[in-house]
């Protein structure tokens, strides 16, 4: 009796832990068990409807099975009748290329070498500046090149006929020189004067033409011993005029791209040398300078000499008249005695007068030496790079190599010229001595005389 009143409690205690709700609301046991068995038919209800629902979903999944699977029986059945057609349309293929193939005949082969020189014609007419003046010529090829490589349709004749006209036209205004507005760069409307086939030209400018564009610009370095030449072609009323073209030709010319495209000496001088060259610049600065410097002073110093030679007492303002004041002190010396002191005072006097001139002849010894140092260190360069890239690039190892060389053309710039300043103010340096050495010689030669 204890053991089943403990095993409903367990089970009045696990219906109370499965439905809390019915246990609190519950006012005795017979009342929670009736609400038990009210929740036991409910869940009862639910579960036979939800088998049912599950049945007709189970019946129309099985409806679309089927229905899927008929229409996978008709769609193999029409592929296996579309395989058919499709065997039957490729021998009719084969039949009806037999078919071309026998009727074009030795069509084929002029139709390949009428595609081959369309292209060539396209190409031509695609790059040449007339397409500046006559754009759009070429667009009847591209649908005609189409044509031939699509082996269903055949160019007409009049297409035919008209890419003979078009190379017809292009060799006629290769010959010609024309004058036509067109857009130049940023002004969109200017005249510009084409010469056949070679170069076109505006206001003196020489232009150029880039095909993939169609755009007309201004070479951005101009050959100047030729612009006086094209303004006076597109502005002189003379029939016959001197021009300077390009013979290389049709896309506006690679020869004049390439010959405006060098920099000229000066910029060469200006912007290739490094830090060599700077450092050449201003040592020649410094060496003209000097020698100027020089060259006025001993002008200045030739006139007091020459006044001095012209007056009778000694005049201290300049070299000559200090020696003579140095006799005129000691008039009662010996002869010994007097050459000594007028050597003595030659020699206090040559400082003044060659002061700076072995400045100048140090920087024209050292010139040459610097370039040629920056000569070695650029050619350094150019090797380490042949080293890491290989010499494929012939253009720019030359231009490395020539890089190197101003260098030492910039050395034989300073020396050169600073060694004919030196010879210059040297001379006029030496003359002055000259004549020191000289007076001072004649004093000696009264004083022994006399």
């Amino acid at each position: 009796m204890k053991k089943l009143f403990v095993s409903g409690l367990i089970a009045l205690s696990s219906i109370a832990f499965v439905s809390p709700v019915f246990a609190q609301e519950a006012a005795s046991l017979e009342e929670l068990s009736q609400m038990v068995r009210e929740e036991t038919i409910s869940d009862t209800q639910e579960s036979r409807e939800r088998i049912a629902a599950f049945q007709r979903q189970q019946q129309q999944q099985q409806s679309m099975l089927n229905a899927a699977n008929a229409e996978r029986n008709r769609e193999e059945a029409r592929s296996l009748e579309l395989k058919s057609v499709y065997d039957e349309n490729e021998l009719v293929i084969a039949d009806k290329q037999q078919q071309l193939t026998e009727r074009l005949g030795t069509l084929r082969e002029l139709f390949g070498h009428l595609t081959g020189f369309i292209g060539d014609v396209r190409e031509g007419i695609d790059t040449s500046i007339v397409s500046a003046q006559y754009p759009g010529r070429t667009e009847f090829m591209e649908a005609m090149v189409a044509q031939m490589a699509s082996q269903t349709e055949l160019p007409s004749i009049e297409n035919i006929n008209r890419v003979w006209s078009e190379t017809l036209d292009q060799i006629i205004e290769g010959g010609k020189v024309v004058e036509f507005t067109a857009a130049v760069g940023e002004d969109p409307a200017r005249e510009v004067v084409r010469v056949g086939n070679y170069n076109l030209v505006s206001n003196g400018e020489y232009l150029t033409y880039d095909p993939t564009t169609g755009r007309i610009s201004v070479l951005p370095s101009q050959p100047r011993a030729f612009q006086a030449d094209a303004d006076d072609l597109q502005n002189s009323p003379e029939a016959i005029n001197n021009f300077g073209i390009d013979p290389t030709g049709p896309s506006g010319g690679s020869f004049l791209g390439a010959l405006v495209g060098m920099p000229s000496w000066g910029e060469r001088l200006s912007t290739q040398g490094g830090l060599v060259g700077y450092v050449l610049m201003g040592l020649l600065s410094v060496a003209i300078l000097i020698a100027i410097f020089k060259f006025i002073q001993l002008t200045i110093v030739s006139g007091k000499i020459r006044s001095q030679l012209k007056s009778g007492t000694a005049n201290t303002n300049n070299p000559l008249g200090r020696i003579l004041a140095v006799h005129e002190t000691a008039p009662n010396v010996d002869t010994e005695t007097l050459e000594l002191k007028l050597n003595e005072a030659i020699l206090r006097e040559r400082p003044g007068i060659e002061a700076w001139l072995n400045a100048l002849k140090i920087i024209a010894a050292v010139g040459p030496l610097l370039g040629l140092l920056g000569t070695v260190t650029g050619m350094i360069l150019t090797f380490q790079g042949i080293a890491l890239y290989g010499a494929g690039d012939v253009g720019g190892m030359a231009g490395g190599i020539s890089q190197a060389l101003i260098t030492t053309v910039w050395g034989l710039i300073v020396a050169i010229p600073t060694i004919l300043l030196h010879t210059l103010v040297n001379s006029q340096a030496m003359r002055i001595i000259h004549i020191l050495d000289e007076q001072a010689a004649g004093i000696v030669a009264e004083k022994a005389e006399g």
